[in-house]
């Protein structure tokens, strides 16, 4: 194992440590980085041998929780961690997206990047940690790394940039942003936001930038002392006979088989310029050769269409956003539906609501316990009508999905305000280039049929990017599949109509400039007025009622004090409750209540008993009870549910009674009036004050109990 080596700096007023040398010794490289109390592990190992079969970079980023480093036991019967959390993928994709583009993409030899939380403080989050460790310890091993990468939070607070906040001072925050980049360009972002201004947001893009400088320092002086000699990048020399035979076949052809708006009139011609090549060429080349060949004719088509003429393959021009079409309340029964056309993209988004109860546990390493608010993404297969696996969602659903949940969080209503778990499922039926921007779109229309009262509706665009020589490039706004597929960037900026809610930077090349970045975002500002407008077209503003079908909420505050009398022993009171009534119940400890209910007889039926329950009894007050015990001196009565009073024996008829069981018997129902509440808070109640006098007997008195012979029985209930 080599020697411990470590450097540090401080950032953010926090001192940051990257230490090698100390664990996993038999990894190709390995770094611990400690920044406050959070502690990560992260390890680069590389197979000696290429993986046979692939045309791709075999990267893979994995992000292992450990909920030991929060000093927590994981829930569930085995009580051990299993599948990745949603944050976990998250944070893997991350990690992968600043340092995939800087890797060479003629690289076969997987690459596996494992980072392992040690420690969590629950102040520093260790998702930057995560790239800041992968990038240091790519830039350590031999494999060919265009790095390193800095990657810092950044906050807006009380008016003034913050790098890495805590995440209790990020819930202050208006802006929360991560930013990955080299010495020269950005590479990555992603970014919540709480409306802000597009200037607000590129200046924090420019403050990350800049403090990732420091971070970038940091590494460079841990590669210096104990990186290893680089390997030279695999080279793919070009195969000039075949290019020249591929040419000969598609010249002049091409662009007429390209240049169509919609994919079903571009697929069979390019389909039958690949059949004839494959035929004319495949005994002399391999087919993965000739298949190469032709799909990079096909990029330099594009491209070069778009930056010499500034046309596209639809015919738009570089700004221009396709045909938009909006609808709501298609599905009969659900809480809210909202269909939102883009071109040949198009998502079906529906809402769901449900008791707090309803809300998501959370077990992972940050602060939160639960969400109330979800979004989560489908992509089936024949939305590119393809046959492909169904079953979980792969790490792209789960990014796609967490994205526009993202956009859509700061307009969710609060839950003092709109006591319900919201739940969003975006179904993707048609993908034709960016449809997490339209599950935010088609979110935002189910929302408001949903009649949920948002803050403001919410649009997403997705710009593009092309570049040349020489410094040439264009900005698309509103990119389609094919246009992702050979372009520079796909840079998703979603907001309403006062400012962004997310950002997110995914790139091909080595970085972008502020320049540009800045360009695409005031660029998308426009076309996202253009299509909330379109928008409010279909539906202006939310529904005034709830579907009819969806749950109603209502909210009532008890006494603290209260609260165990409501829940009961072992919850038996709060069970009997929601089993009676039908409806939900859930308090807070503030005393807060929450009942739920599809119908309002119910709600108002538990209402009414927990009313009961904590309601105090009064002196002089009258009750219809049910007889629940009897004994010698009297009839024990239940007023309210878990509150008994007693009718002494001489206060159930106007006449004398030798024997209880002559007037009243258990489960009776019978009147009675509040005569006392003694200092030990028992309650006597009399029946005989509310009879009808006896013809020729005396009037009705003042309630105290009578002054005759009682036969030895207590006037009162015993002590």
């Amino acid at each position: 194992m080599a020697q411990p080596f470590a450097v540090e700096t401080t950032i953010g007023g926090r001192k940051l440590s990257i230490e090698t040398g100390k664990l996993a010794g038999q990894a190709d490289a390995a770094v611990t980085l400690r920044y406050g109390d959070t502690v990560v592990l992260v390890t680069t190992c590389v197979n000696p041998q290429p993986r046979e079969g692939v045309d791709f970079l075999p990267l893979t980023v994995d992000y292992e929780e450990r909920l030991y480093a929060a000093g927590k036991i994981p829930g569930g019967f085995i009580r051990r961690e299993g599948r990745p959390s949603e944050e976990a993928t998250l944070t893997s994709r991350l990690t992968d997206r600043p340092l995939r583009p800087l890797l060479p993409k003629t690289w076969r030899r997987e690459i596996q990047v494992i980072i392992t939380v040690l420690s969590a403080d629950q102040e520093n989050d260790p998702d930057t940690l995560a790239i800041l460790g992968g990038s240091c310890a790519l830039g350590m091993s031999s494999v060919p790394f265009e790095g390193p990468v800095g990657a810092c939070h950044v906050g807006y607070i009380d008016g003034q940039f913050v790098v890495n906040p805590t995440l209790p001072d990020m819930e202050k925050s208006t802006i929360d942003l991560v930013v990955a980049s080299t010495k020269k360009a950005v590479v990555m972002i992603e970014a919540g936001a709480k409306e802000v201004s597009e200037e607000i947001a590129a200046q924090a893009i420019r403050f990350a930038h800049q403090a990732n400088q420091e971070l970038i320092a940091l590494q460079e002086q841990m590669i210096a002392a104990v990186g290893k000699a680089k390997e030279d990048a695999p080279k793919s020399e070009p195969n000039a006979e075949l290019i020249a035979a591929v040419e000969r076949i598609i010249a002049g052809r091409l662009p007429g088989a390209l240049n169509h708006p919609y994919k079903e009139q571009r697929d069979p011609g390019l389909n039958n310029l690949k059949k004839e090549l494959l035929e004319d060429l495949g005994e002399k080349f391999s087919s993965a050769d000739i298949l190469a060949v032709y799909d990079n004719a096909i990029r330099a088509e594009l491209r070069n269409n778009i930056l010499k003429n500034g046309r596209r393959t639809s015919g738009r021009n570089l700004t221009q956003i396709r045909p938009l079409s909006c609808e709501v309340g298609l599905l009969p029964r659900v809480h809210g539906s909202g269909l939102f056309n883009r071109g040949e993209t198009q998502a079906l988004t529906i809402t769901t609501l449900g008791s707090m109860r309803d809300e998501q546990k959370l077990d992972g390493l940050g602060i939160a316990d639960t969400k109330r608010f979800m979004h989560h993404y489908n992509f089936p297969p024949f939305s590119t009508g393809e046959t492909k696996r169904v079953g979980t969602p792969g790490r792209r659903e789960i990014g796609h999905g967490a994205l526009a949940e993202r956009a859509l969080a700061p307009v969710i209503p609060p839950e003092a305000d709109f006591p319900y778990t919201i739940r969003l499922v975006s179904e993707i039926m048609s993908s034709s280039g960016s449809t997490s921007m339209a599950s935010v779109c088609a979110s935002t229309l189910s929302l408001m049929d949903a009649g949920i009262p948002i803050k403001a509706p919410v649009a997403g665009i997705s710009m593009g990017l092309v570049t040349g020589e020489n410094g040439e490039y264009a900005v698309l706004t509103d990119i389609e599949g094919i246009e992702d597929n050979y372009g520079d960037m796909d840079y998703k900026v979603a907001g309403t109509a006062v400012g962004i809610t997310a950002l997110q930077l995914d790139i091909k090349l080595k970085g972008v400039s502020l320049e540009i970045l800045e360009k695409a975002m005031y660029q998308s500002r426009e076309t996202r007025l253009f299509i909330l407008e379109t928008m409010r077209s279909t539906i202006a503003q939310s529904r005034a009622d709830l579907s009819k079908y969806a749950p109603r909420m209502y909210k009532m505050v008890i006494d603290q004090e209260k609260i165990g009398t409501v829940i009961g022993p072992g919850g038996k009171t709060i069970r009997a409750i929601t089993d009676e009534s039908k409806a939900t119940v859930d308090i807070a400890p503030d005393g807060t209540v929450i009942i739920g209910a599809i119908d309002e007889g119910s709600a108002k039926k538990a209402m009414k008993m927990i009313e009961d329950l904590t309601r105090e009894i009064k002196v002089g007050e009258i009750f219809t009870g049910k007889v629940v015990r009897i004994m010698n001196f009297g009839a024990f009565v239940e007023l309210l549910p878990g509150k008994d009073g007693m009718v002494h024996v001489s206060e159930l008829a106007d006449r004398r009674v030798d024997k209880v069981e002559d007037v009243v018997k258990i489960g009776d129902q019978i009147q009675v009036k509040v005569i006392e509440i003694d200092n030990q808070g028992r309650i006597n109640l009399s029946r005989r004050v509310l009879l009808a006098p006896a013809e020729g007997g005396a009037a009705e008195n003042s309630g105290a109990p009578p002054s005759r012979p009682q036969g030895g029985r207590p006037p009162y209930r015993p002590r």
